[in-house]
């Protein structure tokens, strides 16, 4: 049996420790600034990637992250992991029973959200392929739905932190949009993993349609009769085993076997693991000190060596285009805010809080960069497109904050949220948020 030898080893623990230093540094700065951690860990990989350290010595980097052998494939693999996790305890932030309290006017705001950045979204890369870097006509349909896919789907702890910020988590504006963002997920994943098997990354032994069937068909059961029995296994868990590892163990257990069996029909892994997280963080046997617990083990190890890598992999000097990545940040802005402002305004809220919902909805934060690593590996996306995605995602993510709070200047009268609520919800937020300590987003 093959394993690493001893150079391979000591180089893989190298970059281990390289990746979380730099990734942890980069983050502090980063909130020091009061941006997301996630910016700053994704300048730590342009540091020392191609970008800088490529190319100020290539010897060095090459040297550190040689760009092939076991050592390369070993740290390959942990980033893999690392974004299974990543979307598991997205997953776990879906609280479907936030989406059925808000009914009707969540539906609006997410299906408005959904179909109109999607249209947007897929319409300029068909109809204009060449400029969009698809120079694969055969893949024009599904690389114009990947893009589409791309512009609907949003960053559910993005924007859970920033209305915390602006005190409007458990108004009932806040509680629209994270309900909203909840539909928004759900969907944008199913749709892509479905994106996935059309350009055959779906099992040799499945048909197209067997995949898409089994996807749906492990979606209804996980999150109906898969979760009755996590509500039924969860109390004799945190009674019978220790506590926290014995939640923690077999949560992430769990999370790894719904990813192989997705994985396995020939939908990407992190699909199955972001149902697992929705179908566990439904539950009301897992406290909010567990999730916390799972948060902060994954957000502090596994996720900064997701997103320092991602710098790792292409060289964002010599394949920026302005042009290409202007234009993606115009589609992605015009049609998330347009849909899900227009939702929320159907929906029965203020213009101020309707553009208000829409900024919110457009932050993209992870969500983007995960689709788009999913893409380029597949080779459905080229370099440049990537690189485009990635600073959208971080712009979106910058901007949806500010602009908020600049639209909700705008209202005039607060009819949605009196003053008593408006006190109730500050002081909510502000016990919530001294009791725990903050996620990264």
């Amino acid at each position: 049996m093959e394993k690493l030898n001893h150079h391979e080893i000591t180089s893989l623990l190298i970059q281990l420790s390289i990746l979380l230093a730099m990734g942890r540094l980069m983050a502090e700065i980063a909130r020091k600034i009061n941006q997301p951690a996630v910016v700053g860990e994704i300048l730590a990989g342009i540091i020392l990637g191609p970008t800088i350290l490529g190319m100020a010595s290539p010897e060095i980097f090459e040297w550190v992250f040689p760009p092939e052998g076991a050592s390369f494939i070993a740290l390959d693999a942990f980033v893999q992991v690392a974004v299974v996790l990543l979307l598991f305890i997205a997953g776990l932030e879906v609280d479907l029973h936030i989406v059925w309290q808000q009914g009707k006017q969540a539906m609006y705001t997410s299906m408005f959200g959904l179909v109109i950045p999607f249209v947007i979204g897929f319409l300029f890369p068909y109809y204009f392929a060449g400029f969009f870097g698809n120079a694969d006509e055969s893949y024009r349909l599904v690389f114009a739905l990947f893009l589409g896919t791309s512009m609907s789907i949003t960053a559910l702890p993005v924007i859970a932190r920033i209305l915390m910020d602006l005190n409007l988590f458990r108004s009932k504006m806040g509680m629209l949009v994270i309900s909203s963002a909840m539909i928004n997920d759900i969907l944008g994943w199913l749709i892509f993993s479905v994106i996935l098997s059309m350009i055959g990354k779906n099992s040799d032994s499945m048909s197209l349609y067997q995949t898409i069937g089994l996807t749906i068909g492990f979606t209804l059961f996980m999150l109906t009769l898969g979760k009755g029995a996590m509500n039924k296994v969860l109390p004799w868990i945190n009674r019978k085993l220790a506590w926290p590892g014995g939640l923690l163990s077999l949560s992430l257990a769990l999370c790894f076997l719904g990813a192989a069996f997705t994985e396995f029909i020939g939908i990407h892994a992190i699909f199955g693991a972001f149902i697992i997280g929705v179908a566990l963080g439904d539950s009301e046997h897992i406290s909010e000190k567990a999730k916390e617990i799972i948060h902060q083990f994954i957000n502090n190890i596994f996720s900064p060596l997701f997103f320092v890598s991602i710098g790792l992999k292409v060289n964002f000097l010599l394949n920026f285009d302005f042009m290409l990545t202007l234009a993606i940040c115009a589609i992605a802005f015009v049609g998330k805010i347009l849909g899900s402002g227009l939702g929320t305004y159907f929906g029965g809220f203020s213009k101020a809080e309707s553009l208000a919902a829409g900024f919110g909805m457009n932050a993209r934060g992870a969500m983007e960069i995960i689709l788009g690593i999913v893409a380029l590996e597949a080779g459905l996306i080229n370099e440049k497109v990537f690189v485009a995605l990635v600073i959208m995602a971080l712009v979106t993510s910058m901007t949806s904050g500010p602009l908020m709070k600049l639209s909700l200047k705008l209202q005039t009268s607060d009819t949605s949220h009196p003053a008593f609520e408006r006190k109730f919800i500050r002081t909510w937020v502000k016990e919530k948020l001294t009791k725990s300590p903050q996620r990264k987003v």
